[in-house]
């Protein structure tokens, strides 16, 4: 399936190519069962978009990724996240399928049952991991680390966490423009909002440029759910942009845009003690899905529910349409 972008925006393939790695669209489907308020709730799950059952919104930036590196000669790919991250995961083993290599610097998040499971897997992953525990540590080791996995003569392709560099940004823009088709095909009605949890930025950026081009007035709800990573809307913005400026250098015809800060809800009272850390109201929520058999995991998605939940019971969102956007990888 050829990406969207290069359906509606010129011919990209050569500087900006595109790996098809999941099944699109996106299913999306109501979620009457979690009705507390006089919103519409719908889901849009990309748990379900990677192929072999590891999906989740990394897989979106990483069709944009892989290939960028590819194209740049890269044999190894560099980058940073918890010692549960489903980033780091999914980076290498759709690397690994693609001839590429994954280091991972780790830093240390409170362990529980999920991370013991998502650490067990990366050490099967095939990915050298590097433990430096602490965002300091983890930025004076960048410069030993690009040195140690140069290969031919080229340092990695280095990303940071989450995959939200101007490239993987891409993958929301992306995203955005899949469900502006489907509004347009009956499937859902145009959303008045969609929620996202931010732990990197790159999906929320990604959602607030491609509802931008695509014509829809959909505003993005963005549950922070990271302190270790400036994510307020002036960052956001900046990311946003720098993606339209790549794609414009890049020879992409896109009408004038004026993306604002009035596209962006941010709710920051879902992060309890910190990344990484449960909390209360994201265990209720998370229990509440899965009584409709929505599966979401403590760090990101259960936050992002809590905050969709409240605010629904508030009144935040009337009586219009939302999305929550169920970025859970792997399952």
């Amino acid at each position: 399936m050829t990406a969207f972008l290069h359906q509606r925006f010129g011919e990209l393939h050569d500087t900006l190519p595109h790996l098809r790695l999941g099944t699109g669209p996106t299913p999306l489907r109501p979620l009457p069962e979690l009705a507390v308020g006089r919103a519409s709730l719908w889901l849009s799950d990309d748990g379900e978009f990677g192929d072999g059952g590891w999906g989740g919104n990394k897989v979106r930036k990483l069709e944009w990724l892989l290939p960028d590196a590819l194209r740049r000669g890269r044999r190894t790919i560099l980058t940073v996240g918890g010692l549960g991250t489903n980033w780091g995961l999914a980076t290498a083993l759709y690397a690994g399928e693609h001839g590429l290599r994954t280091a991972l610097a780790l830093v240390d998040q409170p362990v529980d049952d999920h991370v013991r499971t998502q650490l067990a897997r990366l050490e099967r992953s095939g990915a050298t991991l590097h433990f430096t525990h602490t965002k300091a540590r983890t930025i004076a080791a960048v410069p030993y680390l690009l040195a140690k996995h140069a290969s031919g003569g080229k340092p990695p392709y280095l990303l940071p966490a989450g995959g939200s560099s101007t490239v993987g940004v891409l993958g929301y823009v992306e995203a955005a423009l899949e469900l502006a088709d489907q509004v347009a095909a009956g499937v859902v009605p145009e959303p008045t909002h969609i929620v996202t949890a931010i732990g990197s930025g790159g999906t929320a950026a990604g959602l607030l440029l491609g509802l931008e081009l695509a014509g829809l007035s959909t505003r993005v709800v963005g549950v922070v759910v990271n302190d270790q990573l400036r994510l307020d809307a002036r960052t956001l913005l900046r990311s946003a942009r720098r993606t339209e400026a790549l794609l414009r250098r890049r020879g992409a015809r896109l009408p004038e845009l004026t993306l604002s800060a009035d596209r962006l809800i941010l709710v920051e009272d879902q992060l309890g003690p910190g990344y990484g850390h449960p909390t209360p109201q994201g265990e209720r929520a998370g229990a509440l899905a899965a009584e409709a058999g929505l599966h979401l995991e403590p760090v990101y998605t259960a936050k992002a529910m809590a905050a969709t939940l409240a605010l629904d019971a508030d009144g935040a969102f009337g009586d219009g349409v939302v999305v929550f956007l169920n970025t859970n990888g792997p399952r």
